[in-house]
């Protein structure tokens, strides 16, 4: 096989596994690396288990997403609107909208205090300069393709980074083994329900669907062949989770050190292992809050638009504009408060329990559903373990109710 054939075919495999990267880059974000921090700094290994449940089912409702985009044309909002009226789709629609305005802060503050820890500047010029290139994206033709490289580079960039932070800090493989029991440390519930609520992303997870069918119109592939090729997004996206609680529990469990901020593990890693172990963790940082600054806005733009009963193509005007409304939003909250106000917080929480265990029992039924699906629909081992998902989002709901509102 000549080199050029090669690399093509290697272009093209990464292109099918665009839409499970691009989901995964949403779903690890500054936030994400802050979450799993804590638990390897305050638990060590204890809680690498809940890992391994949160995946497997990101994967099963991330598949039924795929299939949906293959068993009809419709954007997912489009087959709700078909089957159950105009009203729940514009629930839908413009609660993700709020959910994903409110929190895009938190990605462009990550951007601006990886870049600055870097250069020792102000964050607000690297806030203010990544929300205009990211803008600056939004204009080129063909933005799927670009959106698609930038999000595996920024990917390769995150595992690069971290993968070098977990060799470096000697974790201990049997506790590693002995983290897959489960347990639940005194004091751990909090954590337990804030991580499994932002890993098992039941909003990127539906997101999945309108990726799948961009990739689609640039490239044609068959629905069992996608749904493999979404699963080592989603992997992915696990191993990256493992791989900074490990490190946390290697290095600053053992110190005694608490996390507030990404930053923490950062300045936890230089002392111990020089300026190299900084950078590097700094720029993994940085790979996970620019992907989630682009893929986070470009979640509410897509889903606001189609809510609207407006394309839901990332090629519309419209698109474009409302998912540039998102990063302006949140680089204005970040350069001016320096953090997502406590007010964006709870109103992006009292949201996403209303509406996550809405958006998961639509994912389930229309995935379930004969005259939609046809022989993609889910078979009985599917249709189980999606109730039993749908179990754990009300379950996350209720308790994140009472403790937001008691």
């Amino acid at each position: 096989m000549s080199t050029s054939s090669s690399q093509n075919n290697r272009g093209n495999w990464l292109r099918l596994l665009g839409p499970g990267i691009i989901t995964a880059a949403i779903v690890f974000g500054p936030s994400k690396i802050t979450i799993t921090s804590k638990m390897g700094a305050s638990y060590g290994y204890q809680l690498i288990w809940l890992v391994v449940i949160a995946i497997a089912f990101m994967l099963l409702f991330t598949e039924m997403a795929t299939r949906i985009a293959y068993a009809r044309d419709e954007s997912p909002l489009q087959l709700m609107r078909n089957k159950w009226g105009a009203t729940l789709p514009l629930i839908v629609g413009s609660g993700i909208f709020l959910v994903t305005t409110s929190f895009q802060a938190g990605n462009a503050i990550g951007v601006g205090i990886a870049i600055g820890g870097l250069t020792h500047t102000a964050s607000w010029i690297w806030i203010a300069l990544f929300t205009a290139v990211a803008i600056s994206m939004l204009f080129f033709r063909g933005f799927y393709r670009i959106l698609e490289k930038w999000m595996i580079g920024l990917v390769i960039l995150m595992l690069i980074s971290f993968l070098v932070t977990l060799f470096i800090s000697h974790p201990s493989p049997a506790g590693i083994a002995k983290g897959l029991l489960p347990t639940t440390p005194a004091g751990s519930l909090g954590l337990i329900i804030a991580f499994m609520a932002s890993c098992f992303s039941i909003v990127a997870a539906f997101y999945q669907a309108y990726l799948v069918q961009e990739r689609r119109h640039n490239q044609q592939s068959d629905a069992m062949r996608s749904v493999r090729e979404s699963r080592p997004g989603i992997i992915l996206l696990g191993l990256l989770v493992l791989i900074v609680m490990i490190a946390a529990a290697a290095v600053l469990n053992r110190l005694g050190q608490p996390v507030l901020t990404a930053m923490d593990m950062a300045r936890a890693l230089e002392p111990l292992f020089g300026k190299s172990a900084y950078w590097l963790f700094l720029l993994g940082l940085f790979g996970a809050s620019f992907s989630s600054l682009i893929g986070n806005a470009t979640v509410g733009g897509s889903l606001m638009n189609d809510a609207w009963n407006r394309s839901s193509r990332l090629d519309d005007s419209r698109t474009r504009i409302l998912i540039a409304v998102v990063m302006i939003v949140g680089a204005v909250i970040a350069i001016s408060f320096g953090k997502i106000p406590l007010q964006a917080i709870v109103l992006a929480q009292s949201v996403t329990i209303f509406i996550v265990p809405i958006i998961g029992t639509a994912l389930f039924l229309l995935a379930n559903d004969r005259h939609i699906m046809g022989s993609l629909r889910n078979n009985r081992f599917q249709q189980i373990m999606g109730i039993a998902g749908l179990l754990l989002l009300a379950t996350l709901a209720v308790i994140n109710a009472f403790q937001l509102f008691t």
